[in-house]
């Protein structure tokens, strides 16, 4: 069961009416085609870790759990303060979880996803009864700000959550679902700055370290994707559409989601919709939907939820979770 979540976002934000003093868009264009309308960027010295320890310590504090509590921490990021060790180990460190193993879960917008599924195999297993996951992600390191079609998407935050086994109250997840296809990789992707292709002055100048993005093509794949994830977690939880009282989907863009809800044949209502002040925080992306869900009394115990995501991979995942 997941029993407390929290969030954290940075305190700059960037407007779509700063973005119109640098680029060739407006405010009216931005919303049409994407919803949002802001976005929260971190500054320069302020860190994964440092956001991301903010909303551990919330999750943590509403699910009753302590620091030595905590038997695992799995850590969903594109995005980590360094290339070695995780960013989970970091955080390990900043909370003081010394007896918790911790990695990283690499899987783009639906990360955090992954590493719920992964947690509740990890539980089964039985090498953990209580586990941190974390999404979070600093977008606008790896973000073009002179490329109109990333630049008014990407914003920067952190989710996360504390697994705890389920009780006799109901309070579960009910099913989970992943995929992936890599042959689509290229439609997504940054292209150098890995091994492959380390960093060097070249390549920073043709800012081949930074995200690139095929629009029209991904859209289509996320709408495919997301309603295959809504039917599979849906399927395998043996109810509904009619069951779900909220849906909870990767904030990426509105127009995916209204089209991913009309398929679930789920109505508006039900759907959790904040891309519009956060923009696509990619791993961050739910779990800081849920948290403001949860603060407007929108998510309530009992409740029947459907969480759902695509991303670079390309990658999708969907959990239905008794809340």
């Amino acid at each position: 069961m997941i029993a407390g979540v929290g969030a954290a976002v940075p305190a700059g934000i960037l407007t779509n009416a700063d973005l119109e003093k640098t680029l060739d868009t407006s405010d009216a264009w931005i919303v049409e085609r994407t919803g949002i309308r802001q976005r929260h960027i971190a500054a320069p010295t302020e860190t994964l870790t440092s956001y991301s320890l903010v909303a551990a310590q919330q999750a943590m504090a509403r699910a009753g759990v302590t620091a030595k509590d905590l038997d695992g921490i799995i850590f969903a990021t594109v995005t980590p303060d360094r290339r070695l060790p995780s960013a989970a180990c970091d955080l390990q460190a900043a909370l003081g979880a010394d007896r918790a193993w911790a990695f990283d879960v690499v899987a783009a917008c639906p990360g955090w996803l992954f590493g719920i599924s992964v947690a509740e195999g990890l539980m089964r297993a039985a090498l953990g009864d209580t586990i941190l996951v974390v999404g979070a992600e600093k977008l606008s390191s790896i973000t073009d700000y002179t490329d109109r079609g990333t630049a008014i998407l990407f914003g920067d935050g952190a989710g996360a959550a504390v697994l705890k086994r389920a009780t006799d109250d109901g309070r579960a997840i009910l099913s989970t679902y992943m995929g992936a296809d890599g042959n689509l990789a290229s439609l997504l992707h940054i292209p150098g700055g890995g091994s492959a292709e380390p960093l060097t002055e070249a390549l920073v100048h043709e800012k081949r370290h930074l995200i690139q993005m095929a629009g029209r093509e991904v859209f289509k794949a996320a709408v495919l994707a997301m309603s295959r994830s809504t039917d599979a977690a849906i399927d395998r939880a043996g109810i509904t559409a009619d069951d779900i009282d909220i849906m909870i989907p990767h904030q990426a863009n509105l127009r995916i989601i209204e089209a991913t809800a009309k398929h679930a044949e789920i109505s508006m209502n039900k759907v959790m919709v904040n891309v519009d002040r956060y923009g696509n925080t990619s791993s961050a992306s739910i779990p800081l939907a849920i948290a403001q869900a949860e603060a407007e009394g929108r998510l309530k115990p009992g409740m029947m939820t459907m969480l759902v995501s695509f991303g670079a991979g390309f990658t999708w995942a969907s959990v239905v979770v008794r809340w």
